[in-house]
């Protein structure tokens, strides 16, 4: 009979329960400014008029700042441990989303971008010691499960933020006297604040520092060129930056892309709401948009969340890599049926997608980070800069809907789908 493997207690009975909670809060956080940045990206084309392509820079200056901070993170976390950086991260988190406030007074589109940069950097160290830090709190044979538990928090933010953010922002700024940007005030000002508080519990709570185990061929200081010889961190780094790729381009345009083949979206979205009564009342959308950010939320991140919830149960039966290699393939003939463009059909498939991308992101971690041993923080690092993925994929999308149409820009993110499937398939060669 196989011997049941702990999920947060150590080979020798050492309980990591309260860091593994404060740890997953930290996933809530940035998974809700993600969610955040998905309106934001519509919410540009309709009060600027900027075209696809240039709103897709709303995802750049976010996912750039990964590229920029991923390494510096890593030395960080090396230099000062996982507490510090994580303190560090969400000062510099806290720091951007209360910029927003006077960039809004400014009401010019550029100066946002800033301060979403300064978000990514805060971002990048909180993803950089969250994600290595949740798979050593406990048996290394449990750490898939674990990391897709915390993501499922993750997932629950994607799901507030754009919900909230359609709420407030979509239906903001009408009032006398408010500006076309103020609508942008309450949600960054609300995120800016939680942020400082949870800080505040980080500095006064007792965390555990974890220290990787050494083995005979690495050094205490190992030499970033070691990674070198781990050919399935090589190829998960490139799978990472295909997934986040994937994700971040159908998470920019899926507002787009819904009220573009579904223009009437709002009427049955009404319908539904009416329905649910009082709670429905709540979220009743005024716009197409809202509409859409409704399914955004309730339909994709709320499949996503329940994906990351099944997939972390899923992990205890079923290997890392055949999961990614089903989902992956999966996913790829649902945004096959996206490109067709059949409509409902279609904008079923593209909520539907959300689900099986659920447990990519922290799978593909795990499954890079393994066996690294004292090289976990520098490996970790090139795993979070591979976000980068996120930069270059919507103005690349946004470019080739401004050229032909919506649904031809979702081939990118099909064969970024089909890369993780194959990265997926790799990794079971290697016996993962």
């Amino acid at each position: 009979m196989k011997k049941k493997i702990s999920l947060i207690k150590s080979p020798n009975g050492v309980s990591y329960l309260i860091p593994f909670i404060l740890i997953t809060s930290l996933f809530l956080l940035w998974g809700f400014a993600h969610g955040l940045l998905d309106v934001l990206n519509k919410h540009f084309q309709n009060i600027l008029h900027v075209s696809k392509a240039q709103s897709g820079f709303v995802q750049f200056s976010l996912y750039i700042g990964y590229l920029v901070m991923a390494v510096p993170a890593g030395l960080i976390m090396k230099r000062f441990g996982y507490k510090r950086g994580i303190i560090f991260g969400l000062l510099l988190f806290a720091t951007g989303a209360f910029m927003f406030y006077p960039v809004a007074k400014l009401g010019s589109f550029w100066p946002f971008l800033i301060a979403l940069f300064v978000i990514a950097c805060g971002l990048t160290c909180l993803e950089t010691a969250a994600n290595p830090y949740t798979t050593v709190l406990g048996p290394k044979e449990s750490a898939s499960q674990r990391i897709n538990l915390s993501q499922s928090f993750n997932g629950l933010g994607w799901i507030l933020g754009p919900l909230i953010g359609g709420l407030l922002i979509f239906g903001g700024g009408s009032s006398e006297g408010a500006t076309k940007f103020d609508s942008l005030l309450t949600p960054y000002m609300l995120i800016g604040s939680v942020v400082l508080v949870v800080a505040v519990a980080f500095i006064f709570t007792s965390l555990p520092e974890i220290k990787e185990k050494t083995t005979q061929e690495q050094e205490e200081n190992p030499s970033m060129r070691l990674l070198l010889k781990h050919p399935l961190f090589i190829i998960a780094v490139a799978a990472q930056f295909a997934y986040v790729a994937a994700q971040t381009g159908v998470n920019s345009f899926f507002i787009n892309y819904v009220t573009e083949e579904l223009p009437d979206i709002q009427n049955p979205i009404i319908q539904i709401m009416q329905n649910l009564g009082k709670f429905g009342a709540v979220f009743m959308p005024k716009n197409p948009e809202q509409a859409a950010s409704l399914i955004l939320a309730f339909g994709g991140m709320g499949l996503f969340w329940i994906g990351r919830l099944s997939g972390s149960w899923l992990l205890g039966f079923v290997s890392p890599g055949k999961l990614l290699t089903l989902y992956g393939f999966i996913n790829a003939i649902l945004i096959l049926f996206v490109v067709m463009g059949l409509g409902t059909v279609s904008v079923v498939a593209l909520f539907s997608c959300y689900f099986f991308m659920s447990v990519m992101f922290p799978t593909i971690f795990a499954l890079g980070i393994r066996d690294l041993g004292t090289l976990t923080k520098k490996g970790s690092s090139f795993l979070v800069m591979a976000v980068a993925g996120g930069a270059f994929c919507p103005p690349l999308m946004g470019f080739i809907a401004d050229s032909f149409n919506m649904a031809i820009g979702f081939l990118i993110p099909l064969g970024c789908f089909a890369f993780v499937s194959f990265f997926g398939i790799y990794s079971m060669k290697k016996g993962k």
